[in-house]
């Protein structure tokens, strides 16, 4: 089986813009749109990200995350698409993002995304549930 070329993120117009936006910070309709993409209240994406109520607050003010901020809400972002992939819409990705699940020890996907290593763990996941390996 041959493997998927890796995609040349220096010489992917795409990829290159999103990084840019993230360098630039993201503004807050992307954090408002990922809230309800995860059917998340604003405080729980917010914990997410590691945003304090108070740093919230200032974002909303400033109009747009930081650079960490933004980075990690392009994880989440990347996250609940690859779920929707790999199980069949937005709505079950929605359902298995937020529920406990065994393999992280309990913890939701999200919680246990809140780290890229973590992140990289719920994708691995995802790609066995996609190609009907039972973790």
């Amino acid at each position: 089986m041959k493997r998927k070329a890796q995609r040349d993120v220096l010489r992917d117009p795409e990829a290159a813009f999103v990084i840019q936006k993230v360098r630039e910070g993201l503004p807050m309709s992307e954090f408002e749109s990922l809230c309800g993409l995860l059917g998340l209240s604003e405080g729980r994406l917010a914990g997410l990200l590691g945003l304090s109520r108070a740093t919230l607050h200032r974002r909303k003010k400033a109009g747009s995350l930081d650079r960490l901020e933004s980075d990690r809400l392009v994880r989440y972002a990347r996250l609940f698409s690859r779920a929707a992939d790999a199980l069949g819409g937005e709505e079950r990705a929605r359902s298995w993002l937020a529920a406990p699940a065994r393999a992280f020890g309990g913890e939701t996907p999200l919680d246990f995304a809140d780290t890229e290593v973590g992140a990289r763990e719920v994708e691995a996941l995802l790609g066995r549930l996609q190609h009907g390996v039972f973790s």
